[in-house]
């Protein structure tokens, strides 16, 4: 298998309306280290009947870094940082990934929003930020802003929700806190959801990304 063909997204699952119908809202929500393209379709009862779930399975395995059998959307350092080279591959897989999304769901997307857990919250949140205006809306689930991301003027940010919970163990809330300050610092005020739960969702955090995404369009 050649470099370039290794860093596309080839596997994914789909539920919901195909083509996406309505308002065209197609939701690609990215699961965490570790998990694979399965992991999110879970969230389908949680979310808005016309719209369309896209889960894809992230770009690198994850058994060679130390991370399970399942995949990772980059090698993690420390704290908020990430091996920005890792990180750089699955944005540029994200990017044909998206431009593709039509001919895989039979239709055109007319709103897209980007988000996931953990791995999948940093890397949404990552590539909302780099890419103004190609999504609606970010969900960031118990990720975290790494530190490589440079915030773009906040009239180019699309609205940002950040769920975390208050004893997360896995990324601390602390990170959650240092990101959060950082947007604000930048002008960029997220909708944030904190409960007292580990390194998990809530239906209730979902209820209030949705609410997000409906005040968004």
């Amino acid at each position: 298998m050649t470099e370039a063909r290794a860093h596309m997204i080839e596997h994914f699952e789909v539920s919901g309306p195909r083509p996406p119908s309505g308002d065209g809202t197609v939701a690609l929500l990215l699961h965490g280290r570790g998990s694979d393209e399965h992991d999110l379709q879970g969230l389908r009862r949680l979310l808005p009947e016309s719209w369309t779930l896209v889960t894809p399975r992230a770009i690198h395995p994850g058994a060679p870094w130390g991370y399970g059998p399942g995949w990772a959307w980059y090698r993690y350092v420390a704290q908020d940082r990430v091996a920005e080279e890792t990180l750089d591959q699955t944005l540029s897989a994200l990017d044909v990934f998206i431009e593709s999304l039509p001919d895989h769901l039979g239709g055109p997307v007319d709103r897209l929003v980007l988000g996931g857990f953990s791995q999948g919250g940093t890397s949404s949140l990552a590539y909302a930020l780099s890419r103004p205006g190609a999504v609606v809306a970010a969900l960031n689930f118990s990720g975290f802003l790494a530190d490589g991301i440079d915030i773009p003027d906040p009239d180019a940010v699309p609205p940002i929700f950040w769920g975390h919970g208050l004893h997360d163990e896995a990324i601390p809330h602390a990170l959650a806190v240092r990101g959060r300050a950082r947007l604000n610092e930048a002008g960029v005020e997220p909708v944030v959801s904190d409960h007292p739960i580990g390194h998990g969702i809530v239906p209730e955090e979902v209820a209030a990304a949705v609410r997000v995404v409906l005040e968004a369009v």
